[in-house]
């Protein structure tokens, strides 16, 4: 019943119609970077196998194990706001990133901090994504619910 109302609302809504959400918190949404639609600008990355076919286990696993690391790194910093690892797939998808910049550009600079991505271990498409502004807040309230951290 509730996505009925939620698909109907939006219905209203692309018909020109609008309400006030009795919910929305301005300092939170200006907080967040939200529009009014409470949506916000990101970078979606999505990680395939690059071209690097080394075998050479010591080397990938010293790759990986940066890329793990950058990988907290950049959620530290609020700039990696999701990011996670896709299943088997014919195109050769390995994950995805979702980050917290307004440009391709700046997501470039960023994914070259990557040493599977630098070594050409895993190769990256970027897009302009527009997403709930809430998707930052994700770090933060992961870490409160990961029992094991590696």
């Amino acid at each position: 019943m509730k996505l009925f109302v939620t698909l109907l609302l939006a219905a209203v809504s692309t018909a020109g119609i609008s309400q006030t959400n009795p919910n929305y918190d301005k300092a939170l949404a200006d907080r967040l970077g939200g529009n009014e639609n409470g949506m916000k600008q990101y970078v979606l990355v999505i990680l395939k196998t690059g071209s690097n076919t080394t075998t050479d286990k010591a080397t990938t696993d010293k790759l990986f194990a940066g890329h793990m690391e950058n990988i907290g790194r950049l959620a530290k910093e609020g700039k990696l706001v999701l990011a996670g690892p896709l299943g088997k797939n014919d195109k050769s998808y390995r994950g995805i990133f979702i980050l917290n910049v307004k440009t391709i550009a700046e997501a470039e600079a960023l994914l070259q901090t990557d040493p599977a991505i630098k070594e050409k271990l895993l190769d990256s498409e970027s897009y302009i994504w527009w997403g709930s502004a809430a998707v930052s807040e994700t770090v933060s309230i992961h870490d409160k619910i990961q029992m094991n951290k590696p």
